[in-house]
């Protein structure tokens, strides 16, 4: 009767065990799989307003697993140089003619992954401070980068200043001009310098993330692109990444919560309309 009894201790007891193992296993598997789960992706961006909206997505990320390291960058180079050398995994912070110019002189094959957001050009007071006031001889800046220069044109031919080539398009530039009845005297500054230029020209075509930063409100400028136009079709601003990540599943995800109504909402509240959101 012992002996029956003491087999039976032991048969509970190796059960137990067996069970408590088994359990700690699930448990380690659970952990593990968690751990394969949650991503870290470091996304390179302009600050404004590219860095503040991915700060919006920070937390929606999480949510999904994936810890957002936002890399900020106010150059137009760096961001891509960076994702080619695979220090960034994306960046946010330029349009399809800006990727398709930088990977025509760079060698490279980087690609867009969705749009995001469109920023109108806006024409801002300097010297003169209406555009019907533009006098014979007007110093006018515009950014000194193949598409951004080509976009600029484009507004001033959009509100009568000058007159373009028929086939010129998104990459006109100065030579393309056949029409130029006030003599316009154009000043090619960096984008980021254009602001800073106001007090020494007539008036400036300037980007709209710059002007942001600059203090401007695209509500003051003198004429703004069209939302409909040309432009809103071709400068959404996107993420850009490297061919071999394209498909990257935690980049993809990324993409949907930035086209998301979260940021949709959030873009429309905080920018007066100097941001656009494009879904």
């Amino acid at each position: 009767m012992k002996n029956t009894f003491k087999r039976i201790i032991t048969v509970a007891l190796t059960l137990t065990l067996l069970s408590s193992a088994a359990a700690c296993g699930k448990k380690t598997k659970a952990a593990d799989t968690d751990a394969a789960e949650k991503k870290t992706i470091k996304v390179g961006a302009n600050i404004t307003p590219h860095a503040e909206i991915l700060e919006q997505a920070k937390p929606l990320l999480e949510a999904k697993g994936i810890t957002l390291e936002i890399v900020k960058l106010e150059d137009s180079i760096t961001p891509n140089t960076g994702v080619i050398e695979g220090s960034l995994d994306a960046n946010y912070f330029q349009h399809v003619p800006y990727l398709d110019q930088f990977n025509k002189e760079n060698n490279s094959d980087l690609v867009s992954i969705g749009a995001i957001h469109y920023e109108p050009f806006g024409i801002y007071a300097g010297r003169t401070k209406d555009l019907k006031d533009l006098p014979d001889g007007a110093i006018v800046a515009v950014p000194n980068n193949v598409t951004n220069e080509a976009r600029a044109l484009l507004l001033l031919q959009q509100e009568g200043l000058l007159k373009l080539k028929d086939d010129a398009g998104i990459t006109a530039t100065l030579e393309d001009i056949v029409e130029n009845p006030k003599n316009i005297e154009f000043k090619e500054l960096a984008p980021e310098q254009l602001v800073a230029a106001l007090p020494d020209v007539d008036v400036a075509v300037i980007n709209g993330n710059y002007a942001i930063e600059g203090g401007l409100h695209v509500s003051g400028a003198l004429a703004v692109e069209a939302n409909d136009g040309l432009a809103a079709q071709t400068y959404g601003n996107i993420i850009a990444t490297s061919k071999d990540k394209q498909n990257d599943e935690a980049l993809k995800i990324l993409v949907e919560v930035l086209q998301g109504p979260e940021i949709k909402a959030y873009i429309e509240k905080t920018y007066d309309g100097a941001v656009v959101p494009l879904h």
